[in-house]
């Protein structure tokens, strides 16, 4: 087991990137703050009797706050199908700070973008994703959010990393039902896949399963747990140091000022999703998350700025 990571290097790459984002704005703030931009609509009365101004005018006090790190839900899941290279395409056409999706581990060891390993959820096939071998795979037909079979096929791990700007941040989640034991071994597969790479940095681990996410960064891998609860989140904390996991992907209606800043006291990275909704977005970035995972990035990017400039 790799020693627990220092709180820098968990945070880092996000971090990294929020900060470079927000440098290049009005207001600067830093991780887990929020910038106020004082902006007068007239020029003011002040209590220096030798100020010339005009009368008292009403002023306008904007909010300014800068806006998380959003990622591409199964890489775009509004325009869908989910995982697929059409989703990737339409995303990348917009604005977007990182791309999330789901692996599964075939019968021969290959490693398909599938949400589910139970193939008739996402596929026009049947049956478990590690008892199909990709041959069988490829040829499948991806299914719509109304479980309407598309033309699109799926994809390997390996041509998304090929296909994605080498700049772009990807979460992998690994997907298993029920099974510890395929769990770490799809997160060994992501290792072997990703950790020979020059770009091994930008991948970032995701799974519920907690055998998946020590074996990622005992191969150290970036790691995050996902989790549904809130329960107990100093133990979590102690788990996370112990077995080198960097950070925590908590359900946005979970999240409230003490668990983030009891989580982020502990040195881990704090990200949230799905959230497709300006207002809650706004709630999530308001008590600092790291970055948010949604449906519809480029949308939810120009709604935030509409807000931010009608605040």
């Amino acid at each position: 087991m790799t020693s627990p990571q220092s709180s820098r290097g968990r945070r880092g790459r996000l971090n990294d990137e929020h900060d470079r984002r927000a440098g290049s704005r009005a207001v600067r703030t830093s991780r887990g703050s929020v910038g106020l931009g004082f902006v007068f609509t007239t020029r003011q009365r002040i209590g220096n009797r030798r100020a010339t101004c005009e009368w008292e005018q009403p002023a306008t006090l904007r909010f300014v706050a800068t806006p998380p790190l959003l990622y591409a839900h199964r890489l775009g899941r509004e325009p869908g199908p989910d995982s697929s290279r059409a989703a990737l395409q339409a995303t990348l056409a917009g604005p977007v700070d990182g791309l999330e999706t789901d692996v599964c581990l075939t019968a021969d060891g290959q490693l398909v973008l599938l949400h589910e390993p139970w193939l008739s959820g996402a596929t026009t096939l049947r049956g478990w994703a590690h008892q199909t071998v990709w041959s069988d795979l490829r040829r499948a037909c991806l299914l719509d959010r109304d479980g309407v079979p598309t033309n699109e096929t799926p994809m390997l791990l390996e041509e998304l990393l090929d296909g994605a700007p080498r700049d772009l941040p990807v979460q992998v989640e690994v997907k298993a039902h029920g099974d510890p034991g395929l769990a770490r071994a799809t997160a060994a597969a992501v290792c072997r896949v990703a950790g020979g790479r020059a770009d091994r940095d930008r991948v970032e681990v995701l799974s519920f399963h907690t055998t998946a996410c020590e074996e990622a960064a005992r191969q150290g891998m970036r790691t995050r747990l996902i989790a549904w609860a809130d329960y107990a989140p100093a133990a979590l904390a102690r788990w996370a140091a112990l077995a080198g996991v960097g950070g925590v992907c908590i359900e946005h209606f979970l999240l409230h000022p003490a668990l983030v800043q009891r989580l982020r006291s502990d040195g881990l990275s704090v990200t949230t999703g799905t959230i497709n909704d300006a207002t809650l977005a706004a709630r999530a970035a308001a008590l600092g998350v790291d970055a948010i995972t949604t449906d519809r990035p480029a949308a939810l990017h120009r709604e935030l700025a509409a807000t931010s400039l009608a605040a």
